[in-house]
């Protein structure tokens, strides 16, 4: 689906903006394109607004795996009232967060490449969201003696590698990084 009227998209996401530096005590500048210049060079997205932040609050858009990043872009989606599966129509970025973070995914995705071939046993990436799982099957398209699956539901959907035509192999569940555990209610 496209975004009916790109100009009125880009003024909603701007005045949100606005209202986040205001209200949120933020200092982020940004940038908004619509339309054919927000096309993704690596055709990764299939974006038609692009929103490139700046700023003296860059880093914390970024930190923790670019969490408020992902947040922004999923409050603008919604405010758009776009359907899940178009969620890729926005995108944010800062400080080239996230070319940054698909070329350590494509590192990855060749390391494990690599052990998968050698060991002959899968291997699970931690849990990760539908737009870097989504960058680790394309990666392991490229590479050779390797498939991919993700399995998992919502939060715990995670991406696992198998040797070439051994899909049925088990694998393990990967084991959640300490401190994200949910905690008992008192």
């Amino acid at each position: 689906m496209l975004i009916a009227d790109l100009q009125e998209a880009a003024q909603k996401i701007a005045g949100f903006l606005a209202n986040l530096n205001k209200l949120g005590g933020l200092r982020l500048k940004y940038r908004i394109t619509a339309g054919d210049g927000a096309r993704d060079p690596e055709g990764l997205e299939s974006r038609q607004i692009y929103v490139e932040l700046g700023g003296l609050d860059v880093a914390l858009v970024t930190q923790h795996n670019g969490e408020l990043l992902q947040a922004l872009e999923t409050l603008a989606s919604q405010m758009l009232r776009l359907d899940q599966r178009e969620h890729d129509l926005v995108s944010f970025d800062a400080g080239n967060f996230k070319a940054l973070r698909a070329q350590e995914l494509r590192m990855a995705a060749e390391t494990a490449a690599e052990k998968v071939r050698k060991s002959g046993i899968p291997y699970a990436f931690p849990p990760m969201n539908s737009r870097e799982r989504r960058l680790l099957h394309l990666a392991f398209r490229s590479l050779e003696g390797v498939e991919t699956a993700s399995s998992g539901e919502g939060q715990d959907r995670f991406l696992a590698v198998y040797p070439q035509g051994k899909t049925d192999l088990p694998v393990a569940a990967p084991v959640k990084p300490r401190g994200f555990e949910r905690r008992p209610r008192r």
